[in-house]
C-alpha cells in the first residue's frame, strides 16, 4: 500500500509542478513521510495510542514502503532527543556519503564493459 501511495503521490506532485528538472514528487513524498512518522510516532509514545503491531504496520509497512527517508529522519531525531548528538550526526553523514557512494558504485559497475 505504501509503495502504491508513493507512486501516486509522487506522480501527482511531479505533474502538478510540470517539471522534469527537479524531483518535486520525491521531495514531497519524503517530507510528507517525515511529517507523518514524526507525528504518529510521537503520539504513540506520549499517548500510547497504537499497539506494537499497529506501530509496526504503520511505521515499517506503510510508511517504510512510502519512504524510507521518513524512517531515517525519525531515527536521527530520536538520537538527538536522547542526547546522542555524535551518533545522530554520524547517522546523517553515513547515510548521505555512503548512500551517494552506493549509487555511484552501482552506476559504475553497470557501466563496465561486458566480458
Amino acid at each position: 500500500m505504501g509503495a502504491i501511495l508513493r507512486f501516486s503521490v509522487s506522480g501527482f506532485i511531479q505533474q502538478w509542478f510540470k517539471s522534469v528538472n527537479f524531483p518535486y514528487g520525491t521531495l514531497a513524498v519524503n517530507l510528507l513521510g517525515c511529517f507523518l512518522i514524526g507525528g504518529l510516532s510521537h503520539a504513540a509514545e506520549l499517548r500510547g495510542l497504537l499497539s506494537a503491531e499497529a506501530r509496526s504496520f504503520i511505521f515499517i509497512g506503510l510508511l517504510g514502503a512510502f519512504t524510507t527517508f521518513s524512517t531515517f529522519g525519525n531515527d536521527t531525531v530520536s538520537l538527538f532527543r536522547e542526547g546522542e548528538d555524535i551518533l545522530s550526526l554520524l547517522n546523517i553523514g553515513l547515510h548521505l556519503v555512503l548512500g551517494l557512494a552506493a549509487v555511484w558504485l552501482g552506476q559504475t559497475l553497470v557501466s563496465l564493459p561486458a566480458k
